[in-house]
């Protein structure tokens, strides 16, 4: 099997870590979560909501905490995001504009609230040179709370398919 780093970035209520876990169990791949050096200090989701709006639109790149792993030790990394403002949060942005996925094996998620829109290209589009695995968008309650609704064999499947993937 390829050498997995499952690299995400996951706000508070911990839906795309949830995922990115379940990856994890699946693949045995090294779990890597990424974090801004400054954190959103507000818990309350709708006030996270507009300032998450702010810097989308201004494409804000936000100082990441330092990491203690190397992408180029692995042949594949999956990517989680959750999706802000229809594209993936501006952590992972950072993130992608840092460290270059040219040769890798790149298997995309993430998590929602309603609609994916273009996360998922988007998170293909910041990787040029990649090779891209088998994709996931997973809807949890549209208001910052941890309940699935995206179908829960769906996601097995999708697990099953990056195995395959893998081996």
């Amino acid at each position: 099997m390829k050498k997995l780093l499952i690299v995400y970035y996951s706000w508070s209520n911990g839906n795309t870590k949830k995922i990115a876990k379940e990856l994890q169990k699946v693949t045995g791949g090294d779990l890597a979560r990424i974090d801004t050096k400054t954190a959103y200090k507000d818990q309350d989701y709708q006030v996270v909501v507009d300032q998450a709006e702010k810097d989308v639109q201004r494409g804000y790149e936000p100082v990441l905490a330092p990491r203690f792993f190397k992408v180029k030790d692995y042949d594949a990394i999956a990517l989680g995001t959750p999706t802000w403002w229809y594209t993936m949060a501006p952590a992972m942005k950072t993130f992608l504009h840092e460290e270059k996925m040219e040769g890798k094996l790149v298997i995309p998620f993430a998590t929602h609230g309603g609609w994916p829109a273009h996360v998922l290209d988007d998170l293909k589009k910041a990787c040029p040179g990649a090779q891209f695995g088998p994709e996931l968008a997973v809807q949890f309650d549209s208001q910052g709370g941890s309940t699935q609704v995206t179908p829960q064999k769906q996601v097995e499947a999708w697990l099953e398919q990056v195995k395959t993937f893998l081996a």
